[in-house]
C-alpha cells in the first residue's frame, strides 16, 4: 500500500522582515551614488568656462571667482569671433578632420579586414611590429615625422611640406588604432557569411563593401567620431609644424587671445566654447554607435 506524504504548509512571510526589503530596495543601481558626483566634478570645468565666457574682464580677473556674474555678456562671442580668422580657422580645422577621417576609414578598413582574414607571410609579425608603435609616445617620434614630412614637401608635393595644412594630414592618414580597432571587430563577423558569398563568386572586395561593412556601421562609427575628436583638437603636431596664420587651425588660432602679460580670459573662453560645440555635436551623435561597438565586441564566442 502505497502511502500518502503529508503536505508542508508553507508559513506566510513576515511582514516585517519584507517591509524592510522593499524600504532598503533603491529604484537605481547603487553605482549612481557614485557616478552621479563624479560626474558633476568633470562637468565643473565645463561649466566654469561656459560662465567665464559671459563674464566681464574684471569678473573674470577676480579673486575668488564670480560664480554668477551681474549681467551675461553674449557680445563676448561676438567680439571672440572678430578677434582673429576664427572662420579660417574653422575651414581649416574641417578641411584637415575631413580628410583624415576619410582617409582613416579608407586605409583602415582595407588593412584591418586584410589582417583579419587574409594570410600572407609575416602577417603575424607585421601586426606586432603595428601594435608596438602604440607604446611608443608621439613625443619620441616627432622629430622623425618632421624630417620625413619635410622631405617630402621638398622632393615630392610642396602641398605637403611644412607650413601647410597638408602637413597636418600626412602623418595621420591611418593610425594603428584605426587598423588594430577595425582587425578584432572583423574578427567576431563570422566567416560562414563569406564563405557564402564568395561561392556565389563574389570578389573579395565586394565581400568587404556588400557584407562587413554593413555589419560594421557601430564600429566605423566609433571609429569616425574617435579620429573627428582626435584631429579636431590636435594642438602638439601643428604647433611645430605650422607658423603662419592662413594655416592655422583652431587650437593654434586660440593662442590669439592670450599675450606676454596678459590673457582676456571671456574671449578666450568665449572661443573655447565655440571651437567645443562641433565636437558635443558629435559625440552625442555617436554615444549611441558607441554602445553598440562595446556591445557587439562583448558577444564575441
Amino acid at each position: 500500500m502505497t502511502g500518502v506524504l503529508p503536505s508542508r504548509s508553507v508559513a506566510p512571510a513576515d511582514p516585517v522582515e519584507s517591509g524592510r526589503t522593499s524600504r532598503w530596495r533603491l529604484p537605481f543601481s547603487p553605482w549612481h551614488l557614485v557616478l552621479i558626483p563624479l560626474t558633476f566634478i568633470l562637468l565643473v570645468p565645463l561649466l566654469w568656462m561656459l560662465v567665464t565666457s559671459l563674464e566681464t574682464e574684471g569678473e573674470a580677473n577676480r579673486f575668488p571667482p564670480v560664480l554668477f556674474p551681474e549681467s551675461l555678456r553674449f557680445s563676448n562671442y561676438s567680439e571672440a569671433w572678430a578677434a582673429a580668422p576664427f572662420g579660417h580657422f574653422f575651414l581649416n580645422s574641417a578641411a584637415v578632420t575631413g580628410v583624415v577621417l576619410v582617409s582613416n576609414l579608407v586605409v583602415c578598413n582595407l588593412a584591418g579586414y586584410a589582417f583579419a582574414r587574409i594570410r600572407f607571410l609575416g602577417r603575424g609579425t607585421l601586426f606586432v611590429t603595428l601594435m608596438a608603435t602604440l607604446m611608443v609616445p608621439f613625443q619620441v617620434t616627432m622629430i622623425p615625422v618632421f624630417l620625413i614630412v619635410k622631405w617630402f614637401g621638398d622632393n615630392v608635393w610642396a602641398g605637403l611640406g611644412i607650413d601647410h595644412i597638408g602637413a597636418l594630414m600626412l602623418p595621420n592618414l591611418a593610425t594603428a588604432f584605426g587598423i588594430f580597432f577595425l582587425r578584432q571587430f572583423f574578427m567576431t563577423v563570422p566567416v560562414e557569411l563569406e564563405e557564402a558569398a564568395r561561392v556565389d563568386g563574389t570578389s573579395r572586395i565586394g565581400v568587404l563593401v556588400k557584407i562587413i561593412l554593413p555589419l560594421s556601421l557601430p564600429a566605423l562609427s566609433t571609429l569616425a567620431a574617435l579620429t573627428v575628436l582626435t584631429s579636431w583638437n590636435d594642438f602638439l603636431w601643428p604647433l611645430i609644424v605650422i607658423t603662419s596664420q592662413d594655416q592655422m587651425t583652431i587650437p593654434l588660432g586660440l593662442s590669439y587671445f592670450q599675450g606676454a602679460h596678459h590673457v582676456k580670459w571671456p574671449l578666450l573662453m568665449a572661443a573655447n566654447v565655440m571651437s567645443l560645440l562641433p565636437m558635443l555635436l558629435v559625440f552625442v551623435g555617436a554615444q549611441r554607435y558607441f554602445v553598440q561597438s562595446v556591445a557587439s565586441q562583448g558577444l564575441k564566442g
